[in-house]
């Protein structure tokens, strides 16, 4: 009775179980219909938009760097386009992808592995041998990874580390042609076309790229372009260089190009012209709409905007004129470079300047470098004209003349006796031969050593006893150099360029430095002060701001003809000479005699010359501190020519300076003389044509 009893109590407890359980289920049920409901019929749409979703990524693609052209409109530097196969990584690019693009690319083009280094190699062949790799590491090493004791890099740099030679030389030639390719791609930056190869790409790489696009991810063909300079290694210092794709924008400035709308792998302007006035040459870039999935992958590309090349720059640069110069300097180096006494001289410079305007017409500088063969021969050193400096001798023999009228330390046809001067501790101090009583004319034209040292001391408001100690007031450099400033000597051209040398002043302040700085031979200055120096007597007393730039142009639109003018660059009056007019003159004569009158040091060489020069020649007696080891310290001379011509309303001012050279030779005068002669030429040259024309039209 008890069991049948209990057994009926069982029963009635099951059902009502049950009917919880399936209660309990239905309720479960019957919220994911709910939920799905509420998904499909309210929330429907916008997840079907997100599957759909789209991401619109606008890249920026370079254009041609602008063009360079010489005051005549003559090319010196343009781009010549070159067919070129692109690759744009996107975000979500995965490794697996940029393999398999390297490896079909590697069907249709060939690329030079020859940039492939070590690194990349073990890179490669851990990418295509996974489990060996992952060999590579001990249990133990793996077991440190796991309780973040060792990095991912750190692994990784394990590995690499036990990657043998055998290993890095089982790669193939067809391997490593995918690897040079691979490289390519995962070289550029997320969102920036990269370039793949552009140097070389045949019509035929071209097509074939072209026709399997499609099957090429991220890969593109488009025109690219590379510097072509018109004139081979001329000017080339003085240009610069722009950097490549794989070295892009300098590190050092990434925040400031970036923020200029420049991408990471773009070519910028690196040093000088290029540099100066990458702003201007860089152009607008043209805009690409890439329009990719959720995935990353490609759906469709739209031109936003063409962009614009760069605008052209006009120089003041006759290149005409240039490449006579320079062959000149070549060949009188080469001549030199033969004769006794020469055995240091490596470098000539020549700068030639409007005078009137600041017009650099010609800056040039060679170099001799010893061949393979033991040949000498001449490399571009144009640069050398306005970042090095050399002590110029007598050449500053004006400067001191006008230093001492604006004193009163004398007046114009004040006689003074060249005779030796003998001074406590030092030794003799002469000019090269003994003028006996001489004014400042003949100071000038005969190039007194004498005559500048009394003038110098008088500045200093000293008195020359024989045989006795020197005094002068601690404040003579002081007002030597300040007076030199205001023609540009010591201090800063204001050339638009950058890296300019004011050159060096000599530390000490003993009295016998007053006087060698007096006749050029203690302060160093560089060939392109000089000029200034020059011109601003020549132009009685203006000192002109030297410039590179002449004019900013839009690009050409015809090829015989250059863009429109969108700036020129006026002449610019850094400061006027706070002088007698007539002290200026004075000196502008004892120039001309230096060139037109018996006995002026360069009379022999310019008392023939049509063009009526005039200037003074320079001899500093120096010691050699270039770049040849066993030379250091030895005594040797500077040869230095400045001038400018005609004499009366002159047109052309230059500087020759020949360092570590002989004092008998005479290099500085003959290409003083041939530099001249050719400028006058090229000039008539130029007005026979304009002559021509005009008859011609008319």
């Amino acid at each position: 009775m008890k069991r049948e009893a209990a057994r009926k109590k069982k029963k009635s407890h099951l059902p009502l179980r049950l009917n919880i359980l399936f209660f309990g289920v239905f309720v479960m049920f019957s919220a994911l219909v709910i939920q799905l409901g509420i998904v499909q019929l309210i929330y429907g749409e916008t997840y079907q938009r997100e599957i759909a979703r789209t991401e619109d990524v606008t890249v920026a693609i370079p254009v041609p760097r602008g063009e360079l052209l010489d005051t005549n409109y003559k090319k010196i530097v343009d781009n010549t386009p070159l067919n070129a196969i692109t690759y744009t990584k996107f975000q979500n690019t995965p490794q697996s992808q940029s393999l398999e693009v390297a490896r079909k690319l590697a069907k249709l083009i060939e690329k030079d592995a020859s940039k492939v280094t070590e690194r990349d190699k073990k890179d490669f062949w851990m990418l295509l041998h996974p489990k060996k790799a992952e060999a590579k590491l001990t249990k133990k090493e793996w077991d440190k990874f796991k309780v973040k004791k060792l990095t991912d890099k750190q692994l990784y740099k394990i590995q690499l580390s036990r990657i043998t030679t055998t290993e890095i030389n089982s790669l193939s030639k067809d391997e490593l042609e995918i690897l040079a390719i691979k490289r390519e791609l995962d070289g550029g930056y997320a969102l920036s076309q990269q370039i793949v190869k552009s140097e070389g790409v045949t019509q035929e790489e071209f097509a074939r790229v072209s026709e399997n696009l499609d099957q090429l991810p991220g890969v593109d063909i488009t025109t690219d372009w590379k510097r072509n300079y018109y004139y081979g290694n001329m000017l080339r210092t003085l240009i610069g260089n722009i950097t490549t794709t794989s070295e892009g924008i300098p590190k050092d400035k990434t925040d400031y190009y970036l923020s200029r709308d420049y991408s990471r792998n773009d070519r910028v302007g690196k040093s000088y012209i290029e540099a100066t006035y990458e702003h201007i040459l860089h152009g607008k870039k043209a805009k690409i709409k890439n329009v990719t999935d959720k995935a990353g992958n490609l759906i469709s590309k739209e031109t936003i905007s063409e962009g614009e090349k760069g605008k052209d720059l006009v120089l003041t640069i006759d290149i005409d004129l240039q490449a006579e110069i320079e062959k000149i300097i070549e060949e009188e180096l080469l001549a030199a470079k033969g004769r006794a006494g020469n055995h240091m001289l490596d470098r000539a410079f020549v700068v030639m300047m409007n005078p009137n305007t600041g017009d650099i017409l010609t800056m040039a500088g060679k170099q001799l470098e010893k061949s393979k063969q033991g040949k000498y021969e001449t490399t571009d050193f144009a640069l050398g004209s306005m970042t090095t400096s050399y002590p110029m001798g007598s050449a500053v023999k004006g400067a001191t003349v006008l230093t001492g009228f604006q004193t009163g330390a004398i007046r114009p046809g004040d006689y003074q006796h060249d005779r030796p001067l003998h001074i406590k501790g030092t030794k003799e101090k002469s000019s090269w031969q003994n003028m006996g009583s001489i004014n400042d004319l003949d100071a000038l034209k005969r190039s007194s050593n004498v005559y500048m040292f009394l003038t110098a001391i008088k500045i200093g408001k000293g008195n020359y006893i024989p045989n006795g100690p020197l005094r002068l007031n601690q404040n003579t450099f002081s007002i030597m150099r300040n007076s030199f400033s205001q023609f540009g000597l010591g201090v800063p051209t204001g050339i638009d360029l950058p890296n300019e040398s004011i050159g060096f002043k000599g530390q000490s302040t003993l009295p016998g430095f007053a006087l060698d700085l007096a006749i050029g031979q203690y302060d160093t200055y560089t060939p392109l002060q000089m000029v200034q120096y020059v011109s601003t007597i020549a132009n009685g007393g203006y000192r002109m701001k030297p410039h590179i730039l002449k004019e900013i142009r839009d690009p050409s639109l015809k090829e015989s003809e250059p863009g429109q003018v969108i700036y020129s660059n006026f002449p610019t009056v850094i400061n006027r000479v706070e002088m007698n007019q007539a002290y200026i003159e004075r000196v502008q004569e004892g120039f001309r005699r230096v060139m037109q009158v018996p006995k002026g040091t360069a009379y022999s060489s310019f008392s023939s010359a049509p063009y009526k020069p005039a200037g003074k020649t320079g001899t500093a007696e120096t010691f050699y501190d270039g770049p040849e080891k066993n030379y250091r310290g030895k005594s040797t001379f500077n040869l230095t020519l400045i001038g400018y011509a005609p004499n009366k309303n002159p047109e052309i001012a230059f500087s020759v300076v020949v360092p570590w050279v002989s004092d008998k030779d005479q290099i500085n005068k003959k290409i003083g003389r041939r530099i001249l002669d050719k400028y006058f030429e090229l000039k008539n040259k130029q007005n026979g044509i304009i002559a021509q024309a005009i008859s011609k039209n008319e």
